[in-house]
């Protein structure tokens, strides 16, 4: 799973002499149904090699050919966006199978380039999990649909076993068994002080409490304001429940809350559109924003699905059935998948991209899909 911690290392690295090569591919079924992305990475590979001082193309050759590898002769499934960073010369090399579309991009440069990471960090909220009790606490990051475990705490093994990110490492001397009311106090402050250090570290404002009533309570009784303001919900779980039960459990408290961000997010935009101020509602005119390079946001219904024709040569999308392109002459092809480009496109741009899973009755009304525009 993505996370700042690892961003901020990913950013430290200075090549100086050493050369990485960074690939951010669209590798998504839906508009890649005959794998074409492996058609667009030759072509940047092309690019690339072409264009490169060949000094440096020697440095890099071997990443090249390991990027074209890994992606050609891979048999896993890719998801929608996949981003892959080597260095040979290093011995580095990162993977990451997103459920989110990237912009295609081959980049060679003396760091790896991670701008669009940062970008899918900063735009898909994080939401951490805390499961507490009196003498234990677990704590849990979900991201893009995705929970991952990074440690816990216990009274009887202090600083606990080391689960992920290394924040538990601590010299501390072991609790007593015997659990009375100091201990607990003891423990729960722990317990803050890791969830304020971790907070902070990957700036993440909402958190979801689970456990006992009883302790969930008394930890919540001692937390400072400014913590406790971040919690969006409590619900009841025991503590040897495994991530995906962790996040079955939480799942209804996380529908309510992205329901009311929908709702935000859905009345800006009709409110915007019916006023002409810089929003637009409907296939036709999404696409028309997404051709001039306007969607500075994009929100549709989930599971909505659009038809219309591409152009065969320039990619000029249209709801219409015109045979030939208005602007370079060429064929328009049928296509079933235009959201899917849509969102591509937006996506390219620079754009961020809403589903609706909750609110999604308004938008229905006026065309399941509109933009929030630049300009």
């Amino acid at each position: 799973m993505l996370n700042r911690e690892e961003l901020k290392d990913l950013s430290e690295i200075q090549g100086k002499e050493n050369y990485y090569v960074s690939l951010y591919l669209n590798v998504n079924p839906v508009t890649n149904p005959k794998g074409e992305y492996v058609l667009h990475l030759k072509n940047m590979i092309r690019e690339v090699s072409e264009n490169t001082e060949k000094g440096v193309y020697r440095k890099i050759k071997s990443d090249l050919e390991k990027i074209s590898a890994y992606v050609t002769s891979n048999k896993r499934e890719f998801r929608k966006g996949l981003v892959l960073l080597s260095s040979e010369e290093t011995g580095f090399w990162r993977e990451y199978n997103l459920p989110v579309p990237v912009k295609n991009l081959l980049i060679v440069d003396n760091t790896p380039y991670i701008k669009p990471l940062i970008d899918i960090v900063d735009n898909n909220p994080r939401y951490l999990i805390l499961l507490v009790e009196k003498d234990e606490a677990r704590i849990f990051v979900v991201h893009l649909g995705e929970i991952v475990e990074y440690g816990e705490i216990k009274t009887e093994d202090v600083p606990g076993k080391h689960k992920k990110g290394g924040w538990f490492a601590l010299a501390e001397p072991h609790y007593q068994r015997h659990i009375d009311y100091h201990v607990v106090g003891l423990h729960l402050k722990e317990v803050i002080k890791k969830l304020e250090s971790f907070l902070s570290a990957e700036q993440i404002d909402l958190v979801f409490i689970g456990g006992s009533e009883e302790a969930v309570t008394m930890f919540k009784d001692m937390l400072p304001e400014t913590v406790r303001n971040r919690i969006k919900a409590q619900f009841a779980a025991e503590m040897f429940l495994n991530p995906d039960e962790v996040l079955k459990r939480a799942e209804p408290l996380l529908s309510v809350y992205e329901a009311e961000k929908e709702k935000k997010i859905v009345d800006e935009l009709i409110t915007r559109a019916l006023k002409g101020n810089q929003a637009v509602l409907g296939i036709e005119d999404v696409i028309g924003a997404a051709m001039e390079g306007k969607i500075h946001k994009l929100v549709f219904v989930k599971d909505y699905e659009a038809s219309g024709f591409k152009c065969v040569n320039c990619s000029l999308l249209s709801v219409r059935n015109i045979p030939k392109c208005p602007y370079c002459g060429s064929e328009m092809e049928p296509i079933e998948y235009m959201v899917e480009l849509v969102v591509q496109r937006a996506v390219e741009q620079g754009a961020t991209v809403e589903v609706l899973a909750y609110e999604t009755a308004s938008l229905k009304e006026k065309g399941n899909i509109g933009a929030i525009l630049r300009f």
